[in-house]
C-alpha cells in the first residue's frame, strides 16, 4: 500500500543541493592587488562573462577578450585553478542547482571530450543513450510496472496528468491521445497559487498520472497529498522511484532520463506513456473505436475527399 503524505504547508523547501561558495568571486577579490595588469584585466573578464568560460575553449576566450590562451590558462592557475575544466566545475558549483540544466550540459560536454567533442559524437551518446534507457523498459520488472499502471488507471473516469516545465509538452500529447480514444482526460501543473484552481475539482473518480523527475518539490507534493485524501489511485512516473513521492503512489513507471547529471533525454518516458496510452485503449476497446470512428466522421465533415495531407 502507498504510503499518505501529510498535506504540504508553508514554503517550498529549499532547492536541493544549494549553491557552493563563489570561488573565483572569492579568489579574485584575494588577489587582485598582486595581479599584473594583463593577468588583472582577464581575470576580471572571466569572473564578469562566467557563461561564456562555461562554453568557449581557452583560445575562443582569448579571441573575445583580445589576449593570446596562454595568457588565460596563466591567468586561471593564477587564480589558484588547475586549469579551465576546474575553474568550471567551480563556476557551475557557486551557480547552484537552478542551473541544472546548465550544470548537466557541462558534464555532458566533458564526457564527449571537453573542447575537443564534436557534433557527431554527441548524436551518437543520444542514440547510445536512449538505448540504455529503453532496455531497462524491457526487462520483465519495467514492463510489470507498465501493465500495473494500466490496471490502476482503468476504471477512473478521467485521467488527471501532473506535469510542469519540459514534461509538460508529453503530458498534452498523453492528454490528446486518451480523448482521442474517448477518455476524460486533464493537464494541470501550474505553479504558484494557479495550482489551486487545478486541484479545486479533483475527485475520488480521478485517477492521476504524475510525471515528475528528481526530488520532489513543494507543488508535486501538494498533489499526491490531495489525491491520497480523495482515495485517487497515483501513477508515478520518475527517474527517483526511491523518493518520498514514489512511496505514496500506488504503481511506480521507472523511466530513466538519460544518464545520471547529464543532459535530460525523454524517450523512455515517452515510450512507457504511449504504452499505457496503448493499453488503457485496447482495455476498452469497444469504446475507443466508437471515438475513433467519431473522429473520423468529423474528420470526413472538415476535410472531405480534398483535405491537404493525411491526418494523424
Amino acid at each position: 500500500m502507498p504510503q499518505k503524505l501529510t498535506r504540504a504547508r508553508g514554503k517550498a523547501a529549499s532547492p536541493q543541493g544549494a549553491a557552493e561558495p563563489d570561488r573565483l568571486a572569492a579568489q579574485l577579490k584575494a588577489l587582485e592587488a598582486g595581479l599584473p595588469p594583463a593577468v588583472l584585466r582577464v581575470a576580471r573578464f572571466l569572473n564578469g562573462n562566467r557563461v561564456a568560460v562555461l562554453a568557449n575553449s581557452a583560445a575562443e576566450l582569448a579571441a573575445l577578450i583580445g589576449t593570446s590562451d596562454a595568457t588565460v590558462v596563466r591567468t586561471v592557475q593564477a587564480l589558484g585553478f588547475q586549469g579551465l575544466p576546474e575553474l568550471r566545475q567551480s563556476i557551475a558549483a557557486a551557480i547552484g542547482t537552478n542551473a541544472a540544466p546548465l550544470h548537466n550540459m557541462h558534464r555532458t560536454l566533458e564526457d564527449l571530450g571537453g573542447e575537443s567533442g564534436d557534433a557527431a559524437a554527441a548524436s551518437d551518446l543520444v542514440i547510445d543513450t536512449h538505448m540504455e534507457s529503453l532496455r531497462a523498459l524491457q526487462e520483465k520488472a519495467g514492463r510489470a510496472q507498465i501493465h500495473a499502471a494500466t490496471a490502476a488507471l482503468h476504471a477512473a473516469g478521467r485521467i488527471v496528468i501532473y506535469a510542469a516545465g519540459p514534461s509538460r509538452p508529453l503530458a498534452e500529447y498523453v492528454r490528446l491521445m486518451l480523448a482521442r480514444h474517448g477518455r476524460n482526460a486533464k493537464v494541470i501543473g501550474q505553479g504558484g497559487i494557479g495550482l489551486a484552481d487545478d486541484l479545486v475539482d479533483l475527485s475520488a473518480q480521478d485517477g492521476m498520472l504524475i510525471l515528475s523527475y528528481g526530488k520532489p518539490y513543494h507543488e508535486v507534493l501538494l498533489v499526491a497529498s490531495e489525491a491520497s485524501l480523495l482515495g485517487i489511485p497515483i501513477v508515478l512516473v520518475t527517474d527517483t522511484p526511491d523518493s518520498k513521492l514514489a512511496q505514496a503512489a500506488n504503481v511506480v513507471i521507472a523511466a530513466r532520463r538519460g544518464r545520471a547529471e547529464r543532459v535530460a533525454l525523454h524517450a523512455a518516458t515517452f515510450a512507457a506513456l504511449e504504452a499505457l496510452v496503448m493499453g488503457l485503449a485496447v482495455a476498452r476497446r469497444g469504446h475507443t473505436m466508437r471515438a475513433l470512428a467519431r473522429l473520423g466522421t468529423l474528420r470526413a465533415a472538415l476535410g472531405g475527399k480534398h483535405g491537404r495531407g493525411t491526418a494523424q
